[in-house]
């Protein structure tokens, strides 16, 4: 109880720096005014900008946060992260036609449909390029995901040689691509609330058989466990988690990287346990993150996937560390 009592803190503690930071720092007796209705200039712009997009950095994080603890879950490896079946390349790629093409629907509209499509839509071909190859197993979902990915990647760079002009500037899409919250409103920071909910419920239904398929793909059989099945419903559950956090926060690498792994040091590897307390994490990791991205350089504004990826690459470089020393 004491450790669920700490993440708590930390996430609210988080959630309270990020409402203070930014171009013009506040105190926290100018955040609650703005919480309880205060009318002046100050505290409504605190109220419609500032504050929604701190939640919103939050529910980001969960996302990003459930989305690796499951990843790592079904291929076993600890340094398994949630972009790694394409998701990334696809939202990429959604995004670049969304501010290359010229469509019928707005910007603010078609970019996080677009990018959610693209990010579950390169899951769902590599399943089924890993379906046609004969075997849905591990192996054959990861070289899947690297040929997807790299497929992706170059259809993103030709429509960005393709597509740029003096009109329009590619430091848009690089710009989306490196990670930055947008300032939703509170409908929908409700919205993705509710999203981050789903995926918490969906995340946990999976958490007995993510265990079982951590005793190995036999004894998950002999448990009853159609494996195959079982992979590429949580692949698919898992993709959806990160392809939500993709439509408001962009491309925010290491965070589900590192989540996971900071929630098991305590926990032990029972997902159960693991899968929530990983979205905690995550909420706290983002928004601390996108306060740093915000106020470290004012007036402007550092990409919040710069800021984790700072954080989290001698991270990750500990973790491998960690994980040959065990070999």
């Amino acid at each position: 109880m004491r450790y669920w009592l700490t993440l708590l803190a930390f996430v609210l503690a988080t959630i309270a720096v990020g409402a203070c930071a930014g171009h013009t720092w506040v105190t926290p007796a100018s955040v609650l005014r703005a919480i309880a209705g205060d009318t002046s200039i100050e505290s409504a712009l605190l109220f419609e900008w500032r504050l929604p997009r701190v939640v919103a950095a939050a529910l980001v994080g969960a996302l990003l946060g459930l989305g690796g603890a499951v990843f790592q879950g079904v291929f076993r490896n600890p340094l398994a992260e949630p972009y790694l079946l394409g998701s990334a390349g696809g939202a990429a790629l959604g995004a670049t036609i969304a501010l290359l093409v010229p469509l019928a629907v707005s910007q603010a509209f078609s970019l996080p449909i677009l990018a959610f499509i693209g990010a579950w839509g390169a899951t769902l071909l590599v399943i089924g390029v890993s379906r046609a190859a004969g075997a849905l197993d591990v192996p054959t979902l990861l070289l899947s995901g690297v040929a997807v990915s790299a497929v992706l990647g170059a259809l993103r760079s030709f429509l960005m040689l393709a597509l740029s002009d003096e009109t329009v500037s590619l430091q848009v899409v690089l710009s989306w691509v490196l990670g930055g919250m947008q300032t939703p409103t509170w409908m929908g920071v409700g919205g993705l609330a509710l999203v981050t909910g789903v995926a918490l419920f969906a995340c946990l239904a999976l958490a007995s058989g993510l265990d079982k398929l951590g005793l190995g793909e036999t004894m998950a059989t002999a448990f009853g466990m159609d494996v195959s099945r079982f992979v590429a419903l949580a692949v698919l559950v898992g993709s959806a988690t990160v392809a939500a956090s993709v439509t408001v926060g962009g491309l925010v690498g290491f965070v589900g990287l590192a989540a996971p792994h900071i929630a098991r040091w305590r926990l032990g590897p029972l997902h159960r346990s693991v899968i929530p307390a990983s979205a905690a994490i995550g909420a706290g990791i983002v928004a601390l993150a996108d306060a740093i991205a915000r106020s470290a350089l004012p007036p402007a504004e550092i990409p919040l996937g710069l800021v984790t990826a700072v954080a989290g690459g001698p991270f990750f470089l500990f973790l491998l560390a960690r994980s040959r020393k065990k070999w």
